[in-house]
């Protein structure tokens, strides 16, 4: 299989050409964050549909770099230098959040975090749970879900100009809800991403960065929406503000 994609005619209208062993490993790590269990090399090559020979030279790359690691039983889950890269990510964004986040989630008793826009997907930049509370929440950095689900997506769309919308790939899904965002302050959601919790959300427009929310996530609360919409209004106003 050839490592290169072929190009043929013009070469000025014809597409750049790409690494296929570079893309099956970016999906290898792809497929690792989104499952919470370690896999197996057999499991990870009939997710990418090659060969097991194949998985595994990506693999023994992949592992001389630290980006995974395999346990004594062989299976394989992401490695501690992917932790170490990821911390260069919106380094600014996450310094200045941190502190803000960290006072939403005790005063609110809910876990707090950040998303941004990645694509058509949500993804949980950072994010911090309450130190005492009944019952938290887990959003873990890199999870992700799809932009039309949850609070946190209508709260990006809200935020997306046309220009930004037309660009992605669910560009027909647009929630209707998202046109509320400016009337209400923020956007809810319940049953949505995960069963049983609910979400509010709020656009978070740092210039120079992918477009994010600024979210909570919970089980029940004896805060009413509109106040919880408040305090994150109020909070992602100071991410701005230290930004500048």
């Amino acid at each position: 299989m050839p490592e290169f994609a072929e190009t043929s005619g013009n070469p000025a209208s014809a597409p750049a050409a790409h690494s296929q062993t570079l893309s099956r490993g970016i999906r290898v790590l792809e497929i690792l964050a989104d499952t919470d269990e370690p896999m197996s090399i057999v499991d990870i090559a009939t997710a990418l549909d090659v060969h097991r020979s194949i998985a595994y030279r990506i693999l023994r790359t992949l592992e001389d770099h630290g980006l995974v690691v395999r346990d004594q039983a062989g299976l394989v889950r992401l490695g501690p230098r992917l932790a170490a890269l990821a911390r260069g990510v919106s380094r600014d964004l996450q310094a200045a959040a941190l502190p803000v986040l960290t006072r939403i989630a005790n005063e609110l008793g809910m876990t707090a975090f950040i998303a941004v826009l990645d694509q058509s997907e949500v993804v949980t930049l950072v994010s911090i749970e309450p130190r005492k509370a009944q019952a938290t929440v887990a959003q873990q950095p890199g999870t992700r879900h799809p932009l039309n689900m949850g609070a946190p997506g209508i709260a990006i769309q809200s935020g997306l100009n046309a220009g930004q919308w037309a660009a992605l790939v669910l560009a027909g899904v647009r929630r209707s809800e998202a046109g509320e965002v400016a009337t209400l302050g923020y956007a809810a959601s319940h049953d949505e991403v995960v069963p049983g919790l609910s979400s509010i959300a709020v656009p978070l427009a740092v210039p120079g960065q992918s477009p994010a929310s600024l979210a909570v996530v919970y089980i029940s609360s004896l805060h009413s929406p509109t106040d919880i919409g408040a305090a994150l209004t109020e909070a992602a106003r100071t991410i701005v503000a230290e930004l500048r």
